[in-house]
């Protein structure tokens, strides 16, 4: 997005001062603000005019015409400064923080032929932002740019008009379709914008394997590839495909082949609202396409997943108490859960998911896992009443679900932790990974109950392949933790310590530090790892070598006398 202010020397000279400070203000209250809200990173800025970049065209043209509106109420009260606004998708260099290239030049080109307080926009933004906002768009034709060595098709943006277009009137009458309980998406045929049938197979197969992907998770509701297809090669309306399909999010996506190269981009978008919650582009070359399909699938999936997830918590976490269903307490508990400070209050919600569902076997599987983290922070032996209910709950969640991915590494893991049952518990994991193989808890699951089983070789492989689907994942802290002691097993020590000390920006307890000590002492840095262990000892004076065992179970004989002896040299106390 580009925009400058009209007739900006003539106001400089009749005015500097003045001039100088309205703009300021314009900028703190109006035009900032709108950036802000509207999720944009402002690149440059002039003394009259600024380059906004946005992740998908739709926020930009509602920040430039949140703009203009309120630069027009402005002018009621006599503000003299007036804005032209340009907006252009297209490809960009990106330079430390600046950005250069055909895409910005041309959006300097199409604000230069905007009218005083309006909106323009070139072709290819318009055809990723029709239908998909209340306002209304008049063709302005093609238009010779001032070097740009192809004529651009212009559009100018307008307010919504008073008269409901009678589509949208037919939207509004039409009665939706209930939302499951559940998140709900629809994924549509992505658009190829090659020009290139061969594309248009490529393009579908890989909607279909998305689709399928997506359905492997249980906890989403996915629409089918038949109902959604019928959309193929429809101008669409996001808001209407929520009320037709009774979903809450709608996946779409473009394929672009040039120069031996694929461009394929994929965005995620809450029907009702037309807000964007994720946008991404994958590059790739033709001959690889294959490799490319699979990433993008894998990348997508396992993105859009949590993200659903995480907006689903939102929406749970904002209704009224008594409106509660067995699936929003169960958000709401995860949504505890993950501060980490809260485990009491996350069992409690738990609790009540159960009470609404008795059959709910995700909820009888986090509360096992809550009690797992107790022991696994703390150092702490659980009491035997505690320790059964959380190797009940474990069981009573996988025989419940059998088919959730989910369940099935939570409840495997348990059983390997606290109930030792190594070969139940790593099948079961198994099982869950062919279920759902993009799913990254299962992955981190699998890291540690490997290392359990005496292979850490096969727990460093699985850690990289968690981080490497959910990078930003609320667990990563513990996959660094899990990678560090794998990588100690390993003898390759200066890798493990940077992995523990990593998770130290997340958590600082008896779990965070004990890598750390182990692998200072395979550096031969007994000095630090005993100051390491004295940490430990003050937040559980009662932590000794024999509660090591218990907090890092392994069958491995040889692991086991490993870890001991590396804990006796860091000073560790033998119990």
């Amino acid at each position: 997005m580009a925009a400058d202010v009209v007739g900006y020397s003539r106001l400089m000279g009749a005015d500097e001062v003045g001039t100088l400070a309205a703009l300021k203000a314009i900028r703190r209250d109006v035009v900032d603000p709108a950036i802000g809200d509207h999720k944009g990173r402002i690149v440059k800025t002039t003394g009259d005019g600024l380059l906004v970049e946005f992740a998908s065209a739709v926020d930009a043209v509602n920040c430039a015409m949140t703009v203009q509106g309120l630069m027009a109420e402005r002018a009621k009260d006599g503000s003299k400064i007036t804005f032209r606004i340009g907006i252009n998708i297209g490809d960009i260099i990106i330079d430390g923080d600046d950005i250069f290239g055909d895409g910005v030049n041309i959006a300097a080109r199409v604000e230069s032929e905007c009218k005083p307080g309006e909106v323009c926009l070139s072709s290819s933004a318009f055809e990723q932002v029709r239908s998909k906002t209340s306002f209304a768009f008049e063709d302005l034709g093609e238009r010779s740019l001032k070097n740009i060595d192809r004529p651009v098709r212009l559009y100018a943006a307008r307010p919504a008009l008073a008269t409901p277009h009678p589509d949208r009137e037919r939207v509004e009458l039409a009665k939706p379709l209930p939302l499951p309980d559940k998140p709900s998406i629809a994924v549509l045929p992505f658009q190829n914008m090659s020009g290139d049938p061969e594309q248009e197979y490529f393009a579908d197969g890989m909607v279909e394997d998305i689709i399928t992907a997506l359905s492997r998770f249980k906890s989403l509701f996915v629409i089918a590839r038949n109902t959604s297809f019928i959309y193929k090669g429809k101008s669409v309306n996001i808001n209407q495909i929520g009320r037709d399909l009774g979903v809450r999010y709608v996946l779409e996506g473009s394929v672009r082949k040039a120069a031996g190269k694929l461009r394929i981009t994929g965005q995620l978008i809450e029907a009702a609202t037309n807000n964007h919650l994720w946008a991404e582009k994958f590059d790739g070359k033709v001959e690889d396409i294959f490799e490319l399909q699979d990433k993008v699938v894998g990348n997508v999936v396992s993105s859009i997943a949590p993200m659903l997830e995480l907006a689903e918590i939102e929406r749970a976490n904002q209704k009224p108490t008594e409106k509660l269903e067995c699936y929003d307490f169960y958000l709401r508990g995860l949504s505890k859960h993950r501060s980490l400070q809260s485990g009491r209050e996350a069992r409690e919600l738990f609790e009540k998911a159960i009470e609404k569902d008795r059959n709910f076997g995700p909820a009888y599987a986090m509360i096992a896992w809550g009690i797992l983290m107790e022991q696994s922070t703390t150092g702490r032996p659980l009491r035997p009443e505690k320790l059964a209910q959380s190797l009940q709950f474990a069981r009573i969640a996988a025989q419940l679900a059998p088919e959730d991915a989910f369940s099935l590494a939570r409840s495997g893991h348990v059983l390997t932790y606290l109930g030792h049952e190594f070969d139940l518990g790593a099948s079961m994991i198994e099982e869950a990974l062919i279920r759902n193989p993009n799913l990254a808890a299962a992955w981190y699951s699998q890291g540690w109950v490997t290392m359990m089983c005496g292979d850490a070789a096969k727990a460093v492989e699985s850690f990289d392949t968690m981080l490497r689907l959910s990078p930003l994942d609320p667990l990563r802290g513990s996959v660094w933790n899990g990678r560090a002691f794998a990588l100690f097993l390993l003898g390759r020590y200066g890798e493990g310590r940077a992995s523990a000390e990593r998770t130290k920006q997340f958590y600082t307890d008896i779990h965070t530090l004990s890598p750390i000590a182990l692998n200072c002492v395979g550096l031969g840095q007994l000095d630090e790892a005993r100051d390491i262990v004295q940490q430990i000892l003050k937040l559980s004076s009662q932590f000794s070598i024999a509660r090591a065992m218990q907090a890092f179970p392994t069958r491995s004989k040889e692991y086991s006398r490993v870890i001991a002896a590396a804990f006796e040299q860091a000073g560790l106390p033998a119990g």
